[in-house]
């Protein structure tokens, strides 16, 4: 990972609408300070970096990462949460705005609901005893298998890890309207209603 980029601060500058001169008088600094860090012939001290972030309205990691991902879902639904998989360890990250998120050394994108969904990758949902039984179709091997299920409504999120050569059957407790995630470690991140 490199050091804070000149583009990044302009970036979140102008996205405040912030001239360099407010930024100059906000953080204390000299009126060439800002001019130098954007054209990248300089770089702000480490010991400014909480100010600078807390000014620009962003944190220090979108700084480091030269990425910002601005929270539009501050009411909190859960039914808006993000996935992020990290494909060499497999770790599931969830979030309920989008964000800047690494894993062993990768910035990780945000999964995309696939919109062709085969029998293969479509969950099977049976209501036993007020719960959702949720099976697939899908092969669990080595190289190809379903990685999490998740069930998500407006206020809970369970996500159920799956591990190669197991069975896929998982049961939540219903708990109203929502949506039920699979992913597949090839395919990708499905989606269907509940």
């Amino acid at each position: 990972m490199g050091y804070i980029t000149g583009r990044i601060i302009r970036e979140l500058r102008e996205k405040k609408s912030m001239t360099q001169k407010d930024l100059v008088d906000q953080l204390s600094i000299s009126d060439k300070t800002v001019s130098k860090w954007e054209t990248d012939r300089g770089m702000p001290d480490i010991g400014i970096l909480n100010e600078l972030a807390q000014a620009l309205g962003a944190s220090v990691a979108d700084l480091f990462s030269g990425e910002y991902q601005e929270n539009e879902n501050k009411s909190g639904n859960m039914k808006k949460l993000h996935f992020y998989v990290c494909p060499v360890c497999g770790n599931v990250i969830t979030a309920l705005g989008r964000g800047s998120f690494t894993c062993c050394g990768i910035h990780l994108p945000e999964l995309e609901v696939e919109t062709d969904i085969n029998e293969e990758h479509r969950p099977i949902v049976e209501t036993i005893d007020n719960e959702y039984y949720v099976t697939m179709s899908h092969e669990m091997t080595k190289n190809h298998y379903i990685s999490f299920i998740a069930y998500i409504t407006s206020d809970t999120a369970e996500v159920t890890k799956l591990y190669a050569e197991q069975d896929i059957s998982v049961r939540y407790r219903k708990k109203g309207h929502g949506y039920l995630y699979a992913y597949c470690n090839r395919h990708g991140l499905f989606r269907i209603n509940v």
